[in-house]
């Protein structure tokens, strides 16, 4: 397996299609987190993904898990929720509260990718007006989230966690009316699983994802403040 070794000053990211197929995407090795590093590598198709013992690791998996946020899929029980109007939604009110939140230990997990050097290169990335949230709150408290990075008319999302039943899946629903409502063309969220997948998420081949962003990343969107809704 010949990875690239990143210059921990000045990391220049390899081709994205010279990822190795196992572990499926994995791409070079080592740069840092700075801002500039992290937006190179997201125009780039490229995200960092590592435990707390690894060096940092970037990957660009074969295929893509993506949404084309008019085709978000909302259950019946979900549009049921979000009539009752149990919650309020907002966005970038809380960043680093999200980001902390899906970094917690899940029931399911023994542990958790996003380490504390991953909190704070992320919540550097919101300082500079690239990495975004949106809050779900009952009450004063945290229901659910979800954060990530505005790349052009993409957004690549990074995690979401649920604090009560519905909160990630109520933050995804606003995230893609959001998203409309702002002109953003579609939500990566990288590695398919089956939440997202009923939720209408599908799987891109490497190259089409790379083209997309290619033709989109420049789009010169900007990402507005929002009042806080009820739903």
């Amino acid at each position: 397996m010949n990875l690239c070794l990143l210059d921990s000053d000045s990391p220049c990211f390899p081709n994205p299609n010279t990822a190795v197929e196992e572990p499926d995407g994995l791409l070079a090795v080592g740069g840092n987190l700075s801002p500039s590093t992290l937006m190179s590598a997201y125009r780039q198709g490229i995200f960092p993904w590592y435990q707390d013992d690894d060096p940092i690791l970037w990957w660009s998996p074969a295929s893509r898990c993506v949404l084309i946020p008019e085709q978000l899929h909302i259950s019946r029980s979900l549009r049921r929720c979000l009539r009752q109007g149990q919650f309020r939604v907002s966005t970038d009110e809380a960043f680093a509260q999200v980001v902390e939140a899906c970094a917690a230990p899940r029931t399911d997990d023994t542990g958790t990718w996003i380490i504390d050097e991953m909190i704070e290169a992320y919540c550097q990335l919101h300082q500079v007006g690239y990495a975004h949230s949106v809050e779900v709150w009952a009450g004063d408290k945290l229901a659910g989230g979800i954060y990530g990075v505005a790349v052009g008319s993409v957004f690549c999302g990074e995690s979401m966690f649920s604090g009560r039943t519905n909160g990630s899946k109520v933050a995804m629903a606003y995230l893609c009316q959001w998203l409309i409502g702002q002109k953003f063309n579609l939500l990566d969220c990288q590695i398919n699983n089956p939440h997202l997948e009923q939720m209408g998420a599908q799987s891109m081949p490497r190259e089409q994802y790379l083209n997309w962003l290619a033709a989109h990343r420049d789009s010169g969107l900007q990402w507005p403040e929002a009042r806080p809704v009820s739903w």
